[in-house]
């Protein structure tokens, strides 16, 4: 009797344990830990993991698997341990630590498919399958259930023949392609060519390359070589002489892409100096977290290369994560130029399907390296030598959802199992783990100066409020105007860096100071250009713009703030000659638009590349002399504590833009805040002095990295509900921690309400408190229990974002 235990797709307090299932005699030898399988779940029947078999059970009545739904598992043993690590962590339910490493394309609505293994033809299998693949190259699931074919398909799965595919419903269908193979044996096709009249020359043809050819090829490949119409290949096949037969090939995202292979370059003193400890690590397979600080430009991503190029000669795998997006065209350019098809990508760019045919590579050790961002940090390698976080400051690191993971953890976690290095790059790192290199707990590496001893651009600080006395109401201050000129004239490459989307934040009455604010939402609303209406960024109510003031009836009510289409339009006004191209959350959202914007400046189609925050990281263009911050102070002002950390990192990595190669750089950055510390300190992009400023005031609040944060978030529909469920919560916490902690609250959250829902918090600062987690449990675990009346309880160990 063997028994399956199985975590079930059903997210309660209730249900996040094991379920014992018997596993019915036909599926026996065919169920491991890690497969997905389909059970009997009260009425309905629901999907779940098994994370384990055994032999007996404390329940005497049991019932059974309904069917597997992988032939072999789709997570191996680590990951599986991973997801109990994850639960306990970030304090969400098991299946949602399961679910968030596969990709998406495993999660949807499916149709399960047996298909042959490529260059396998239906004579290669044993005789009960042959008939079923003689008329079609594949078979339904529910054909091998019916048939009790399944445990004959795992084996001959097993030996590389076939192969179980999920066809998903309306999200990703297998690309397929149509080949064309001779039935007949070169006897047979030089009779039947004699047979031939003298006119049947395409035929002719088609045969003689069968001749010459005995494997199968694509129809539009034969066609295309050999000049002969599809009607040609018809008469064949009806002749006996061809057979086609659809085979599915991998979606290729980067298919019209040639990489140019690039071989290592000599390193500089500074880079031997830091990759010596990564290569020493690997070597001796110690797990050490390496931090690599090195100023923008000073060639990480060489360093990165050349460790990976070391694993894999060990014949080990790598993950590198890139932060979202914005890096990804150039740095896949960079790793398939070394590495070629050695690399998976995963990035949110890609289809579902493409990405699911990048993870199955990686599942079946095609590839060594991963690149992506955060999610592919749960790639399914098995003998991990290096795992690489770049811009290792990033909050797109963190997820906001269940589960919260941090990738950072989840790397050195991994990285624990397999005793490989970590290794977390940045010209800016997060206080966090600058500190932890300061004590040691990281390896600090640096990198102090650029690649060909460029030196860092000059950066001008510019007050605003001081070209408003002046009578200068535009935008661009006359310096940063007279710098673009004179880049036209040069014909460089300009960069201009706005930090927000949308076309003008908020429209505001002039007379009386009233702000249209969204009635769901305690925020103001953001007028969008297009359609001429403002819209809610949390809930998405819309509403057109008043044309007088809802309070006071003046007519004065003007859009403030600007936005990227805004800046647009005025560069428009004062430089026409200027060719500009526009990337922010609009013109991005289509497939491809990304890269396809970003070629065209490289191309020199453009002279001003004007973004939000997806141009600040890892452009690297040789023509950008000159980059212009239009509003430094747009993040200062959040309720964040890491306001002031958050702008030293985006203002040294824009600045970081600018006179990467030959040519000189300069950088302008427009504030009304010309005097806080951040904005100084990023002009003379001195990481050392700002961090030990930050120190002080991290210190001075009992912020991380002095302290531990945890906040607990409660929403309700009644502001009376939520405030006192978080001060019952509040008051829990105070009576189990010790009095080192600090729990502050109940407090309205920075947005106190989203969706008619009111939000309030409670933030915990503590250092040791062994008892935290059990304690957090059981406030979650009473409120689910409790939940009924709508009342919402989430917690976030170590937020990154406390609005």
């Amino acid at each position: 009797m063997r028994i399956a235990s199985v975590i079930v797709d059903v997210p309660a307090k209730q249900t996040d344990k094991t379920f014992d299932y018997l596993i019915p005699e036909q599926w026996s030898d065919i169920i491991q830990p890690g497969m997905r399988v389909i059970v009997p779940f009260g009425p309905r029947n629901v999907q779940g993991f098994v994370t384990g078999i055994k032999t007996e059970s404390e329940f005497v009545k049991l019932r059974e698997i309904i069917e597997p739904m992988d032939l072999e598992p789709v997570l191996n043993k680590e990951l599986l341990a991973l997801g109990d690590w994850l639960t306990e962590q970030t304090l969400c339910f098991k299946i949602f630590a399961y679910q968030v490493m596969l990709p998406a394309a495993l999660k949807a609505k499916y149709e399960k498919k047996v298909i042959l293994a490529s260059g396998v033809q239906p004579a290669d299998l044993p005789a009960t399958l042959q008939s079923f693949f003689e008329q079609n190259d594949r078979m339904d699931w529910t054909q091998a259930l019916h048939h009790g074919l399944v445990s004959l398909i795992q084996r001959e799965a097993a030996n590389g023949r076939l192969e179980v595919v999920y066809e998903v419903k309306e999200r990703v269908k297998k690309k397929r392609v149509k080949m064309v193979r001779s039935l007949a044996n070169i006897h047979e096709l030089e009779q039947e060519m004699e047979k031939l009249p003298a006119n049947a020359e395409k035929q002719k043809l088609v045969l003689n390359y069968y001749l010459q050819h005995d494997q199968p090829i694509e129809l539009k490949q034969l066609t295309e070589e050999l000049k002969v119409s599809s009607a040609t290949f018809k008469t064949l096949i009806e002749k006996g002489l061809l057979k086609t037969y659809e085979v599915e090939v991998y979606r290729n995202p980067f298919e019209n892409k040639s990489f140019e292979r690039t071989s290592p370059l000599p390193l500089t003193q500074a880079q031997q100096g830091a990759i010596e400890p990564i290569l020493n690590s690997i070597e001796t397979n110690q797990h050490e977290v390496f931090l690599l600080y090195g100023v923008t430009g000073s060639g990480k991503t060489e360093v990165y290369l050349q460790a990976i190029q070391e694993v894999i000669e060990k014949g080990k795998e790598a993950i590198v994560l890139v932060p979202e997006i914005s890096l990804t065209p150039q740095m896949v350019n960079r790793f398939k130029g070394r590495f070629g098809d050695l690399v998976a990508v995963l990035h949110s760019g890609l289809s579902a399907g493409e990405k699911y045919d990048e993870w199955r590579k990686i599942q079946r050790k095609e590839v060594k390296v991963a690149v992506g961002a955060r999610s592919a940090i749960f790639a399914p390698f098995e003998n991990i030598g290096i795992i690489i976080i770049d811009e290792e400051h990033e909050t797109s690191y963190k997820q906001e959802d269940m589960p919260r993971y941090h990738a950072k953890d989840v790397a050195i976690e991994r990285a624990k199992k397999y005793n490989c290095p970590v290794i977390l790059g940045s010209a800016t790192p997060s206080l966090e783990s600058f500190a932890r290199a300061q004590k040691n707990v990281y390896h600090l590496l640096s990198l102090p100066t650029r690649m060909n001893n460029q030196a860092l651009p000059s950066v001008e600080i510019i007050d605003m409020r001081e070209e408003l006395r002046a009578g200068n109401r535009s935008m661009f201050s006359r310096k940063l105007f007279e710098l673009l000129k004179d880049r036209l004239e040069k014909g460089e490459q300009s960069v201009l860096f706005l930090n927000k989307r949308g076309h003008s934040s908020f429209v505001m009455c002039r007379d009386c100071g009233y702000v249209v604010n969204c009635p769901n939402c305690d925020i103001s609303l953001t007028y969008h250009r297009a359609g001429g209406i403002m819209k809610c960024h949390y809930c998405g109510f819309e509403s057109p713009v008043p044309r007088i003031c809802p309070e006071c009836t003046s007519e004065y009510i003007r859009y403030f703030g600007t936005g990227t289409q805004k800046v647009e339009e005025e560069l428009g006004k004062i430089l026409p000659e200027a060719r500009v191209i526009r990337m922010d959350v609009d013109t991005t959202g289509r497939k491809g638009a990304h890269e396809r914007l970003l070629s065209d400046f490289q191309d020199g189609k453009a002279d001003v590349l004007l973004g939000t925050q997806m141009i600040a990281k890892g452009l690297d263009f040789p023509n950008i002399t000159l980059v212009g911050v239009l509003s430094a102070d747009t993040m200062l002002h959040l309720p964040d504590f890491r306001s002031s950390e958050k702008t030293f990192q985006l203002l040294t990595q824009v600045s970081g833009r600018a006179g990467r190669h030959q040519l000189p750089g300069e950088v302008i950055i427009q504030t009304y805040s010309p005097e806080h510390y951040s904005i100084i300190l990023a002009g003379t992009q001195d990481y050392n002095l700002f961090y030990q400023q930050e120190m002080m005031v991290r210190k001075m609040h009992h912020y991380p990295p002095f302290y531990y944060l945890s906040i607990i978030t409660v929403t309700h529909e009644q502001l009376l509900a939520a405030v006192s469920a978080t001060e019952k919560i509040a008051g829990y916490v105070r009576s189990q921690l010790s009095n080192q902690a600090v729990v502050l609250g109940p407090a309205a959250s920075p947005i106190p309400r989203i969706n008619n829902r009111y939000r309030y918090q409670c933030l915990i600062k503590y250092k040791r408190e062994p008892n935290l987690t059990k304690t957090l449990k059981t406030i979650l675990d009473q409120h689910q229990r409790e939940s009924k009346d709508g009342l919402l309880v989430s917690i976030d160990v170590n937020p990154f974002i406390l609005m």
